[in-house]
């Protein structure tokens, strides 16, 4: 009790006299008691309400015992499988097992398994037959209707159904979460608390679901990928709070998922309540022996200034989760936390970031949203900003302006991402002149993506003349202010639209820029975005129209190596590409080349050496063939031995 964490064991419960929690919650990550952790704010919301929570951390999945330490809720079990997916925290784009788990202690990996939220609650259910489990958090809210797994290559069910869980909370879940305890606490059995938005149920009476559109049947969505297209689309013109309505899946055995609208935003009073908890800001002092745990690093020098993201790029998940409508914080709020980490004995003087999902969004994106919602057909930036925008970075400067001239801090970085297109649409340049002026730390990390208008179309990104325009005038407001400064551009490789021809230009560009990225990201498929629908279908689901998906492992590589062309590892992959892609005039000495033909010894040289690091496929095939050619020439060598 007096370490200020809440309960993880008999122990703790005995120090605060507890002789039975209204909710048990189990978590895959460590306990983290700070606001960038989920399970931290549920549970202290929780605790603000007046229901005592228990958390278990990480229990061992294999043991039954594992999850009974502190004995049966009164109300129910909270299962989350923690602040990331969790084959997305196991594994790389190339399915490889992650070396590491940032969100475990130590960094050890393997303390959680495979699609945690359904093991879990599936372990919870062999021990507790009738007690409630409520399942969130980011793996049970983008699985919460029939979706494709990349990891499995098919097409899944709900995850409500395969944990057995009884109630799965989507988005934010501080409304819905209280809105249930309070419905469990009042007598109402769980399986009659169908009403609360945010949430999503299952029943076998179609005649009790009221004004919702029906989605195809899991049977014809697994079945076929037009139908996945189209009933995905539905689903994602159904994710704004004030125009959304109730959707159903139906399955065998009369089975139906229900999926109520999502919760309204947050107010900024509500978003204050929330960010005044009394978080410990650190994780549980049990893991100190252990080396504590990495994630924390992150955050803890860092400010929640906003929810929610307008941006819609195609390959982000958020407007599935968090939405699009802004959600923001007082600038008091922020600055009493501010000054909350500058007492922090491992403060240095440095604010690492100030932000949330975008860090220069500290607003609706038009006047309309709060009252109407955010168009279910329209994007706000996309193609180009709509003429309701409203761009204005005023407030934001006037909260980092605040910021910085607090005592003990020394700088104020921003290392959430910034729309450059938002950027250059607000007519005024006096953000951009106070980002690069107090805000860089010699480099800005951006992310234009990619390069073609091609897949940026299919990225629902901006056009690269935008970023074009944004380069150069970044680059003149620091010369004018008289820094050194750079930009560091994110770049994605094989996303859906990106053919060969696509990702040479990419190298084309870095090519002359003058840069070669050290780490490069490969498209990932992870459930519930437009590009995953598009992987999957190869189809674009707001237009049906056919769309090109590198899905072979030897063409991402092929694409991948190209945006590192220079690395001499990826020569011979980017030599196939180029001959591939046409453009055999890449190969040469011409300085507009992006390689050289080799020599006949390095060419020999080469075999069986080249490391391919990025495709085991490629390269377990070419250890093969080396390994043939080694075994032919030692047996030839062995009989001329003999005879």
């Amino acid at each position: 009790m007096s370490n200020g964490f809440l309960p993880i064991s008999r122990e703790d419960m005995r120090e605060r006299h507890i002789k039975q929690f209204d909710f048990v919650y189990v978590i895959g990550d460590a306990y983290v008691d700070h606001p960038s952790f989920g399970h931290a704010i549920i549970s202290r919301i929780l605790e603000l309400h007046g229901y005592s929570v228990g958390i278990i951390s990480q229990p061992d999945w294999k043991k039954k015992e594992s999850i009974t330490i502190l004995g049966e809720p009164r109300l129910g079990f909270l299962v989350t499988a923690g602040n990331m997916d969790s084959m997305v925290n196991h594994y790389t784009v190339s399915r490889h097992k992650r070396k590491t788990d940032a969100f475990t202690p130590g960094g050890v990996m393997g303390k959680r398994p495979d699609y945690a939220a359904i093991v879990y609650c599936n372990l919870i259910r062999q021990t507790y037959k009738k007690t409630p489990i409520l399942v969130g958090g980011i793996e049970a809210s983008l699985r919460r209707l029939g979706h494709y797994d990349y990891w499995s290559n098919k097409v899944k069910r709900s995850l409500l159904l395969d944990s057995g869980a009884d109630l799965l909370m989507y988005g934010m879940g501080e409304r819905s979460v209280i809105e249930i305890a309070e419905a469990l606490d009042s007598g109402i059995d769980v399986k009659d608390i169908t009403f609360i938005d945010g949430t999503v149920y299952k029943t076998q009476k179609k005649e009790d679901i009221y004004d919702a559109i029906e989605l195809p049947s899991f049977e014809e969505i697994k079945s076929d990928k037009r139908t996945y297209a189209k009933s995905f689309y539905t689903q994602y013109c159904n994710t704004d709070p004030f125009v959304a309505k109730r959707l159903y899946e139906p399955y065998p055995d009369g089975i139906f998922v229900v999926q109520n609208p999502p919760q309204k935003p947050l107010s900024e009073l509500e978003m204050d309540e929330v960010y005044a908890l009394p978080y410990q800001r650190t994780y549980h002092p049990s893991y100190e022996k252990l080396g504590g745990v990495p994630a924390i690093e992150e955050v803890k020098f860092s400010l929640i200034s906003n929810r929610g993201c307008f941006g819609g790029c195609s390959f982000c998940a958020l407007t599935f989760h968090q939405g699009r409508i802004i959600q923001t914080r007082s600038h008091e709020s922020i600055i009493e936390e501010a000054k909350r980490i500058t007492e922090d004995k491992d403060f240095k003087g440095y604010i690492h970031d100030v932000g949330g999902p975008t860090a220069n969004f500290r607003a609706p994106a038009c006047k309309k949203q709060l009252k109407s919602g955010a168009c279910p057909n329209k994007q706000c930036l996309f193609p180009e900003p709509c003429k309701n925008l409203v761009a204005d970075h005023k407030d934001y400067l006037s909260l980092l302006r605040k910021l910085r001239n607090l005592p003990k801090v020394k700088k104020v970085f921003i290392r959430s991402g910034i729309r450059f297109d938002y950027l250059l649409a607000d007519s005024d340049r006096t953000f951009l002149r106070e980002l690069c002026e107090y805000h860089v730390s010699g480099q800005l990390k951006v992310a234009p993506e990619h390069i073609s208008d091609a897949v940026l179309e299919k990225m629902g990104k901006p056009n690269v003349s935008v970023y074009k325009k944004f380069v150069t005038e970044y680059n003149k407001m620091n010369e004018k202010l008289g820094k050194k400064q750079y930009l560091v551009p994110y770049l994605m490789s094989s996303h859906p639209g990106s053919t060969l021809k696509e990702a040479v230009e990419l190298a084309e560009y870095l090519r002359d820029l003058g840069y070669m990225p050290e780490q490069v990201q490969d498209f990932y498929p992870t459930p519930s975005t437009i590009s995953t629908c598009m992987y999957y279908t190869g189809l674009d689901p707001r237009t049906m129209k056919p769309v090109y998906v590198a899905t072979n492992p030897h063409e991402k590589a092929m694409q991948r190596a190209l945006i590192q062309y220079r690395n001499p590892d990826n020569y011979d992959f980017v030599k196939e590409a180029l001959l591939k892609a046409g453009r055999e005039d890449l190969i040469g000495f011409d300085e507009k080349c992006l390689i050289r033909p080799r020599k006949p010894k390095e060419m020999k040289d080469s075999i069986g050496k080249t490391r391919r690091k990025n495709d085991s496929g490629a390269k377990k095939e070419r250890i093969r063939e080396a390994n043939k050619k080694q075994k032919k020439t030692l047996r030839n060598v062995h009989k001329k031995k003999t005879r």
